[in-house]
């Protein structure tokens, strides 16, 4: 009898652990929300590769938080260093395809983290780079602004 029970107990196991890693397998890439508030600000990041595709200099900087820093492969920017470089073409962000983002939020702070392939010209060579990008937001009245975007170039992908 302790024999069935013990078989029975591991079988139970390994049937809810398939069933989680079949679940984990057929949901992969950007968890659902869950809240207003995560979905606003992944709204906000997405929007954000958008105009940086479209050179969007005007609402860029309105995102921007004016103490920005942009960290990069080649160094490190401030808020008028990388709205300059898009205007003038310096970079241009042609398109990020977000195969995952998630967010958190701390208090006043989120952190959205976007796994992306981006296609970009820079200094008139075209690149395809993977990313693990890493956004931090800070609350400022009803709005959030951008502090920080840094890029980590993913390996073997």
């Amino acid at each position: 009898m302790y024999t069935c029970m013990k078989a029975t107990f591991l079988g139970l196991c390994f049937l809810v652990v398939s069933a989680q890693w079949s679940y984990a397998q057929r949901n992969e890439g950007t968890p659902p929300a869950t809240s207003d508030e995560e979905q606003e600000l992944l709204d906000l990041s997405r929007e954000k590769w958008l105009w940086m595709a479209d050179r969007n200099v005007d609402a860029l900087a309105e995102l921007f938080h004016d103490e920005a820093v942009f960290v990069h492969m080649g160094g490190t920017m401030t808020r008028d260093q990388e709205l300059g470089v898009i205007r003038s073409g310096g970079i241009h962000y042609k398109h990020a395809e977000i195969q995952k983002a998630s967010v958190r939020i701390i208090g006043p702070t989120a952190i959205v983290l976007n796994t992306i392939r981006l296609d970009a010209v820079v200094g008139g060579n075209e690149v395809t780079n993977p990313f693990e990008v890493t956004e931090v937001y800070v609350q400022q009245g009803d709005t959030w602004k951008l502090a920080s975007l840094s890029f980590t170039r993913l390996l073997g992908q």
